[in-house]
């Protein structure tokens, strides 16, 4: 045997040692390490009557402009400690379609489906990704039942031209794709509506104003990936939308929302009354959400002060000693550092009229009284809340100290 065949024998006896076996099935289960990054699952507690359940409602893999494959958003979602989850492709815009050619547009669900670990109790969601020009952009339909019936799809050109695909799978008008997706019972609401615009400021139109009127148009994001609208926010408010956040995802979540740093995708807490897909719709259907992004909270006064009641609560009331100090345990059982502003007549002992109650903490503070008495009110602003694009919430402790 000459010199370099054994070399070659040895050399694939080694990789043959170092390589794992492939598995024998197409569908992987989405692995989740037993070790995560301290903090990484994003927790909010439940309000009083409601479940409070964190759902990203527009996420990309490869079977359309995304990166990765489809179980590795199953896993990321499970480790990011999220209920549910959808996976939302573009019909029109298939940048990978020379390379990943599917017929078929459930392909990223149904490989989702069959990745999702055993005892798992990710939730997830089938959608899809309406892709227009302006002024229609772009929306999402969730909870639908065929993908396919949402698309008529051109013919892709030899070689494939993506661009000339989009042009004319878009053909088909975008009040017919609507009709076809209510058909289906979906949830639509329109995504990222600055984004196309060259001032990036979300504006309402003619086409949007029909689709609300005639109920195919339910919500709207206010929150995508590492941008936040208020126009967004108040067209919401104005037109009786669901308010929406999400992440947008085309890389991997730890890329573009690094855990190791504190970060965290944008992530829509929904009132449910059931940890269930159809009690999800019904919730984002009645607009019963708040939208976590970065550190901030926004979300109409009925769904956003149960869920700030929840989260911050007065655990412990006392004078200190003889004098009319009181020390005041504020506790903070959700994943948000809440940034408090005084609003009452007491002053704080530390001499700021600001203070912040970190996540998942317990702080005491203390407040100069004028004089003792059987209740107390600490009236506050909380700065990193929004009702509304220039409105803060306010919280009011009562208290009876001891």
């Amino acid at each position: 045997m000459r010199i370099e065949s054994v070399r070659s024998a040895l050399a694939c006896a080694v990789l043959c040692c170092l390589i794992p076996p492939m598995p024998a099935l197409a569908h992987e289960k989405a692995s989740v390490p037993e070790e995560n990054v301290p903090g990484r699952e994003i927790q909010f507690p439940d309000t009083g009557d409601r479940l409070t359940l964190s759902v990203d409602l527009h996420t990309h893999s490869v079977f359309s402009d995304g990166h990765v494959w489809p179980r590795i958003r199953v896993g990321e979602a499970i480790r990011d400690g999220l209920d549910a989850m959808a996976i939302t492709e573009h019909l029109e815009w298939q940048p990978h379609l020379a390379d990943i050619p599917h017929e078929d547009r459930n392909r990223a669900f149904e490989e989702a489906l069959a990745s999702l670990p055993e005892g798992s109790d990710l939730l997830l969601i089938a959608g899809s990704e309406i892709t227009r020009s302006e002024p229609i952009g772009h929306m999402n339909a969730v909870f639908i039942g065929d993908a396919n019936a949402l698309l008529r799809r051109g013919t892709p050109s030899e070689p494939y031209d993506m661009r000339d695909y989009y042009v004319q799978s878009g053909q088909w008008p975008a009040e017919e794709v609507l009709e076809a997706a209510s058909d289906q019972g979906a949830f639509v609401f329109w995504n990222h509506a600055w984004w196309q615009l060259p001032n990036q400021m979300a504006r309402m139109t003619d086409f949007h104003i029909r689709a609300v009127r005639d109920g195919k148009l339910h919500g709207i994001e206010i929150a995508n990936g590492d941008t936040y609208s208020p126009e967004a926010f108040q067209i919401a408010l104005d037109h009786d939308l669901t308010l929406v956040g999400v992440s947008d995802v085309h890389n991997l979540i730890d890329w573009d929302y690094p855990p190791h740093l504190g970060d965290h995708r944008p992530v829509n807490l929904v009132f449910a009354r059931e940890r269930t897909v159809p009690s999800i719709r019904e919730a984002l259907m009645a607009g019963r959400t708040v939208v976590w992004y970065r550190n901030l909270l926004f979300g109409r006064e009925r769904d956003l002060m149960p869920l700030l009641e929840a989260s911050l609560a007065a655990t412990g009331a006392a004078w200190r000693g003889e004098s009319s100090v009181l020390e005041l345990v504020l506790e903070n059982r959700s994943d948000a550092d809440f940034e408090l502003v005084n609003l009452s007549p007491h002053t704080l002992t530390s001499g700021a009229d600001t203070f912040v109650v970190p996540a998942h903490s317990a702080q005491r503070y203390r407040f100069r009284m004028a004089g003792r008495a059987d209740e107390v009110v600490i009236d506050t602003q909380v700065r990193n809340a929004f009702t509304a694009p220039d409105t803060r919430a306010q919280l009011r402790f009562r208290l009876h100290p001891e």
